[in-house]
């Protein structure tokens, strides 16, 4: 055990260098719980079933870590892929994202971060401060590729809100849920960093189970040849948080009652869909 740790520790020194940067390929999945209330107009099992695997492959999406010692830059890769869902009338935005134009920037040092993204065209700037996970370790290993992780967890509860649509009527509905997040992280990579907004731990981690969503990391560079430019984001509206969260409500309240409108002036036939994860 003693040799183990011994040589942990002097291959974290050699890597940990003055210019030490390198960049890590994540792939995300999520579980979709697609529910559709049979009503007029709602499409039949098959097509429910062929809607949701198309939901499936929506949010599954491949990132880039791009980090030094205490910097990094979050986003996403290009796929060529609709950001819609459509089949049979029903038309199914996935809303929260700005796609690839999005840039994470975290700062391990100043414990901030700036989060580029957009809604609808419109550019913001997120800054705010890094929080703070308080993991709790469990001493569980398991190798990823070349790497011995470490298990860390944490719960949190959050309140959710859905927005529905049942025979034209608009539903707004909260539910606290609590959410358990599993980090797997290496010490062979000194870097409190990992992929999103996660960070905190003794080594970089490679992979997340936040609820639904899976984040495994499928490659690491680490001091690649060529040098990786690592810069906070500039432009956008600058809003905190908190303040960019109430912007994201009342855009989605606005997308339901276009939506609902829309359909009113179609052929009056809505039905209720609930997306879940």
């Amino acid at each position: 055990m003693r040799k183990i740790t011994l040589l942990i520790l002097l291959l974290s020194t050699s890597i940990f260098s003055q210019n030490f940067q390198g960049k890590a390929i994540y792939k995300t999945h999520r579980k979709v719980d697609l529910k559709i209330d049979n009503g007029k107009g709602a499409p039949n099992p098959e097509m429910q079933k062929k809607l949701q695997d198309q939901l499936m492959k929506q949010f599954q999406q491949t990132y880039t870590l791009n980090f030094n010692k205490s910097e990094s830059t979050y986003k996403q890769n290009e796929k060529l892929s609709s950001p819609q869902v459509q089949m049979q009338g029903i038309e199914i935005q996935v809303m929260g994202s700005g796609g690839g134009t999005d840039i994470l920037y975290k700062n391990i040092a100043d414990k901030k971060y700036v989060n580029k993204t957009e809604i609808s065209g419109k550019r913001f700037l997120i800054k705010d401060v890094l929080q703070d996970y308080e993991w709790k370790m469990t001493g569980e290993t398991k190798n990823i590729g070349n790497y011995t992780c470490y298990k860390a967890t944490k719960t949190r509860k959050e309140t959710r809100t859905s927005f529905s649509m049942t025979d034209g009527e608009k539903e707004e509905k909260k539910d606290e849920v609590t959410i358990e997040t599993v980090a797997w992280y290496t010490p062979q990579i000194p870097i409190s960093n990992g992929p999103k907004e996660f960070w905190g731990l003794p080594g970089l981690i490679l992979e997340i189970q936040d609820g639904e969503l899976t984040i495994a990391c499928t490659e690491i560079v680490i001091n690649p040849s060529e040098k990786i430019e690592i810069t906070e984001p500039a432009k956008g509206k600058k809003v905190t948080q908190k303040e960019f969260d109430k912007i994201m409500d009342d855009h989605t309240k606005d997308m339901m009652e276009r939506f609902k409108n829309k359909r009113e002036s179609k052929d009056g036939n809505s039905f209720h869909i609930e997306i879940q994860g």
